[in-house]
């Protein structure tokens, strides 16, 4: 199992619209960076993640799991280099979890969202996954 955040500006994607997809998920695509794009073909289905609104809010909103493997991005057109996966949620954070937060938290000092900020697909540490869980109410993390 590996751990990933994906984040979305909440008026481009929201996490109440990955809500609204169901079961089926939603193809996380539009990234255009080579290592974004590479930890998304690292994924594997059931892989899970941390919504992260970006921009706006800039917050953990809730955990998703990956439910299909790379494939091409539909909005890629005729450029084989772009790939997603696609995602559903899980589950809502109870308590969401800021980036002031995240940042004042020395446990979570390395983490990509503090280090890599502009990254929109990030992989988390089992560690991170853990703390951020806990800090958002969620004692048993989904795993």
């Amino acid at each position: 199992m590996a751990y990933w955040l994906y984040k979305s500006e909440p008026f481009k994607f929201s996490w109440e619209k990955l809500k609204s997809k169901g079961e089926a998920g939603e193809e996380w695509d539009g990234v255009r960076n080579y290592q974004a794009r590479n930890n998304m073909r690292a994924m594997k289905i059931g892989d899970k993640g941390f919504f992260y609104h970006s921009n706006e809010g800039l917050e953990v909103v809730g955990i998703t799991e990956v439910c299909a493997l790379a494939h091409p991005d539909s909005t890629a057109g005729e450029d084989p280099r772009w790939e997603c996966v696609d995602i559903r949620a899980v589950r809502d954070m109870p308590k969401p979890v800021t980036l002031k937060d995240i940042k004042a938290n020395p446990k979570l000092a390395n983490m990509s969202l503090v280090t890599s900020m502009r990254l929109s697909v990030q992989p988390v540490t089992e560690e991170e996954w853990i703390e951020v869980c806990r800090m958002g109410g969620l004692d048993n993390p989904p795993r």
